[in-house]
């Protein structure tokens, strides 16, 4: 039972870490205070938790109360209810694979195991952000965040958001995620201008105006639309919130493209906010 009302949302990412304290009759960000950490995902598994644990332990020397509870965003695939890391094959966190993160990361913490609570990202996102856009009205509601990985989440009304777990549905010669992410840019890129690159940032920085850019536009829109309609068809519903870093530059893949008309289509607004806030709902 929730004694106070302060509790701690983590964000975590396949580069980074943000932890704040939430406070829950509010709803909002304790003093807007946000403890940030780049994670090397691709490490060994003590580097990767004292890494969260360092940014956990600095927000949680700022509460003004105890703290009870830590809800945690996490990436699938993952055993939320558990706390074992299942991701694999990803370019990020492979050394944690089948470990007990919720049990090492208490340890790390000094906490008890049973302070640490997890929820797939994709859905504390969506929690968040149609908390706070104030969606609740409507009757179902899709989310997608496009980053290193591809999260989809499903929120009916009257109900706490759950993963949906799209990202390894068959397409085309593999799964949509391939299709979707930041590797796909890199790799794609590389392909057609023979360039190498760190991701689609570096790509509108330096080569937003080239032939190259308009073949990778055009194709990543098509793989989107592709997405939402298969997302849209299973789930029953045409409302979306999109969001995660590639969601950014949403606008440049589909301003132009009559397709994605069929949709309702809400942009992110709290950005890594959102899946804090989320995180900490999961005790509400």
């Amino acid at each position: 039972m929730l004694q106070d009302n302060y509790v701690v949302g983590v964000d975590i990412g396949g580069t980074h870490i943000s932890a704040c304290i939430i406070d829950t009759k509010q709803w909002n960000i304790y003093l807007e205070n946000v403890a940030r950490n780049h994670v090397f995902s691709q490490g060994d598994a003590k580097t990767i938790l004292q890494t969260w644990a360092s940014a956990i332990s600095d927000i949680i020397a700022t509460s003004p109360a105890p703290i009870q509870f830590i809800g945690i965003a996490m990436p699938g695939p993952f055993d939320y209810e558990n706390g074992i890391s299942k991701i694999q094959g990803q370019s990020k966190y492979d050394h944690l694979y089948n470990q007990d993160i919720k049990t090492l990361l208490a340890k790390e913490l000094g906490l008890s195991p049973m302070s640490i609570h997890f929820i797939n990202d994709a859905a504390a996102f969506l929690q968040g952000e149609i908390f706070v856009q104030q969606l609740q009205t409507n009757k179902r509601i899709l989310g997608i965040t496009l980053g290193t990985g591809l999260g989809s989440a499903v929120w009916n009304k009257g109900e706490k958001a759950f993963d949906a777990a799209l990202w390894n549905s068959p397409y085309e010669d593999c799964i949509f995620e391939e299709f979707l992410v930041t590797r796909w840019f890199v790799k794609r890129f590389k392909e057609i201008a023979g360039k190498d690159v760190t991701g689609l940032k570096e790509i509108l920085d330096h080569y937003r105006e080239t032939a190259e850019f308009q073949i990778i536009k055009d194709e990543y829109a098509k793989h989107l639309f592709d997405f939402m309609q298969f997302f849209s068809e299973k789930h029953s519903s045409e409302l979306f919130i999109v969001g995660g870093n590639i969601a950014k530059a949403l606008p440049i893949f589909i301003a132009d493209r009559k397709e994605f008309e069929r949709f309702q289509i809400y942009t992110a607004i709290l950005g890594e906010k959102a899946a804090m806030i989320g995180a900490a709902s999961i005790f509400s």
